[in-house]
């Protein structure tokens, strides 16, 4: 399955890897009350609560970004959407690293209103994340306090501002198999550019606290039916990889294209030069940030 997924990834993608480093502006203060999730309102983890950083603290961020050799820069703040000082905030900052650096900016804000999309494509944001996290079935078994309908308007707020679309899942939350596949279609029928697959790491103090109901081999699975599914698309082994991949680590960029280097938001992931020299030793390349439409 695994050979079958690479010579699709390879057809689109030849042996490149996508870097994407994440930066948390805001930690905590979140109303919503997704079960994953360390940030949420009813989550009792003991984690670093902040509110939005200043600008100058995520152009050092974007610093150390472009130092990785990331391509992507990805700005995420936690709640249900972004307020106008938020936008502001994120939006000037935008504006700094264009100036600066060749950076693609993604931003992870929270359900967006159609004009707010428009004010982030005006300031440069190259792509927007809004995950659909699980299936349409499952969704209010993860959340209620947004609607499966609320993460795809976004999504297509998005698209219609001109922003690339970037929306993924969260694999392992007591999901059925047909979810996981009602999942890849459902992001096919969005059009999501970038897919992002998170595996679940279970954080104490979550309604999700002691699940772990993945193994290494499913994880590939899951990564190679994304793959069959979204042939075209970045595909990016996120969250909980270390933890749930453990030492296949490796095998899963064989159908994905994309990692992320550095930490999550609540989570750490590996040091940025171990993910390196991973890709070093399969052989694989970096994909700096000037890049070419997939081969069809």
């Amino acid at each position: 399955m695994l050979h079958s997924a690479y010579q699709v990834r390879k057809h689109y993608y030849g042996n490149k890897v996508k870097l994407n480093m994440i930066i948390n502006t805001k930690s905590g203060f979140c109303p919503e009350n997704c079960g994953y999730c360390a940030q949420s309102i009813n989550s009792k983890a003991p984690i670093q609560k902040y509110r939005m950083m200043d600008q100058e603290t995520i152009m050092k961020g974007a610093e150390q970004a472009h130092r990785l050799n990331s391509g992507t820069y990805c700005i995420v703040a936690s709640g249900r959407g972004p307020t106008t000082r938020e936008l502001n905030i994120v939006t000037s900052a935008v504006r700094e690293i264009k100036q600066k650096y060749e950076l693609k900016v993604c931003a992870c804000l929270g359900i967006l209103k159609p004009e707010q999309a428009k004010e982030l494509k005006e300031a440069g944001v190259d792509r927007y994340n809004h995950n659909v996290n699980t299936s349409e079935n499952h969704h209010e078994a993860i959340t209620t306090s947004h609607t499966y309908e609320d993460r795809v308007g976004t999504v297509n707020h998005a698209k219609s501002a001109g922003i690339s679309p970037c929306s993924g899942v969260i694999v392992g939350m007591k999901e059925t198999k047909e979810d996981v596949v009602d999942m890849a279609r459902a992001l096919k029928a969005l059009d999501a550019d970038s897919i992002p697959v998170n595996f679940l790491h279970a954080i104490d103090g979550t309604a999700l606290e002691g699940t772990d109901d993945l193994t290494p081999t499913y994880c590939l699975k899951v990564l190679c039916l994304f793959r069959f599914i979204n042939p075209t698309k970045e595909i990016r082994v996120s969250g909980g990889r270390e933890v749930n991949l453990r030492s296949l680590q490796p095998l899963s960029l064989y159908p994905a294209n994309s990692i992320f280097v550095g930490d999550y938001l609540t989570t750490d992931g590996q040091d940025s030069t171990e993910d390196h020299q991973m890709i070093k030793d399969l052989g694989f390349e970096i994909d700096y940030v000037k890049e070419e439409e997939p081969i069809l």
